[in-house]
């Protein structure tokens, strides 16, 4: 089976056009909760680093790290005002740092869900492949526990992988997820023979794979992500 991550990736013109993307989806969808106030506390820097984000996982519902340090109890999950509902207490529990407002942390799973919601509503593509990219912070656990009306994207994304090397690919057709110039590929088999690669020096902008059975390893470049054909 092939390695299926979810790792941030640096990919040239590919990964920028797609990070532009995301950017222009930033703005607020009206989704927001009566949870959050309306100016909650800012997370700097070194708190973000704090703060779990996604870990390598096959499905949706895989669990992230802990924040690095003590963690907010339950029971001081509270905002300054109102009250979090069920799932907002759910997604928060384990990953608001001592010391930060925990408004603040559900603001920003809030916000990625907005920013993928409204990626996909201008290109599907390029929100599945920022969750395979990792070009999201947290998504599968804002997905799952925030919006799972984005979870077909999440299983989408579950069924491609990422630019690079990758063992035992399953045999089939993929489609590279950029039309970015310079996407090559190359399926090997036993001793490192090329069974298949491509798309040549005058492929086409649209890059299919089509990965034969027998290969051991296939190796990918400037393509950003895969999905199945």
């Amino acid at each position: 089976m092939h390695t299926r991550t979810l790792r941030s990736l640096r990919r040239g013109a590919a990964a920028s056009a797609l990070t532009a993307l995301l950017a222009l989806a930033g703005c607020s969808s009206g989704g927001g909760t009566q949870a959050v106030p309306k100016s909650p506390q800012r997370i700097s820097d070194d708190q973000a680093a704090a703060v779990p984000g996604d870990q390598a996982s096959p499905a949706p519902e895989g669990s992230s790290a802990s924040p690095k340090g003590p963690v907010l109890p339950d029971a001081e999950l509270t905002p300054a005002t109102g009250s979090f509902t069920a799932k907002e207490k759910k997604y928060l529990h384990g990953r608001v740092p001592e010391n930060m407002d925990p408004a603040a942390v559900l603001q920003a799973g809030q916000e990625t869900c907005q920013r993928i919601e409204r990626t996909a509503a201008h290109d599907k593509d390029a929100a599945i492949g920022a969750i395979i990219a990792g070009e999201v912070p947290s998504a599968v656990d804002a997905i799952t526990q925030l919006c799972p009306k984005q979870k077909p994207l999440l299983d989408a994304a579950e069924t491609g992988f990422t630019d690079g090397t990758h063992t035992k690919p399953e045999p089939g057709t993929y489609r590279a997820l950029t039309t970015a110039e310079g996407c090559t590929w190359k399926a090997l088999g036993a001793g490192a023979k090329v069974l298949a690669s491509g798309p040549g020096p005058d492929g086409p902008k649209k890059v299919t794979a089509k990965i034969p059975a027998g290969t051991r390893t296939f190796v990918s470049s400037g393509c950003y992500a895969w999905l199945p054909a």
